[in-house]
């Protein structure tokens, strides 16, 4: 019996071993599937929202990049002290802001300090607090008051106050 001489084929490129892998069909196949999955997520899940202002300082910088989950509040509902992407105006103008107010309850600003149901609210997430003298105002049973974290500023200078729950996009990733 004679031996057969074992075939030699050439190897290919290390680049293309790096970047096609050894079956081009499999990695086309990953790659069509791996976009696809990305255009879902960034698409129907997750918002890519970048901070513009200073009024969740320090919890969230300036030009800081984070992602706003539409998903998150399809099986649970929002919470006390959840931060959330609010819609302003159309589709693309998203606020940070934290819920503090749930519905049904009476919410008031004393010197700062925040009352709900006249029983204040503690809130580690306050750095700074500003005199805000906001009279009580009742949450009808759609509404969560909505407020940013830097309490410094001036309340005039701070968008805040009750928002309908339809104008909730989801939750901050943190």
């Amino acid at each position: 019996m004679t031996e057969s001489p074992a075939l030699d084929l050439p190897r290919p490129p290390l680049w293309r071993v790096l970047l096609v892998g050894s079956n081009i069909r499999v990695t086309l196949i990953r790659a069509s599937v791996l976009a696809l999955l990305a255009w879902w997520v960034f698409g129907f899940v997750l918002r890519p929202v970048r901070v513009a202002g200073i009024s969740m300082e320090p919890t969230y910088r300036l030009r800081q990049v984070n992602f706003v989950n539409r998903w998150s509040f399809r099986f649970s509902e929002p919470g006390r002290g959840d931060v959330v992407g609010v819609r302003m105006a159309g589709e693309s103008v998203l606020y940070l802001k934290r819920i503090i107010g749930m519905p049904g309850e009476r919410i008031r600003f004393t010197r700062g300090q925040v009352y709900i149901n006249d029983e204040p609210l503690e809130e580690p997430y306050v750095k700074h607090r500003a005199p805000w003298n906001e009279a009580e105002l009742e949450l009808g049973p759609d509404e969560y008051f909505l407020v940013g974290d830097n309490r410094g500023m001036p309340a005039r200078d701070h968008t805040h106050g009750a928002f309908s729950r339809s104008r909730l996009v989801g939750k901050v990733l943190l």
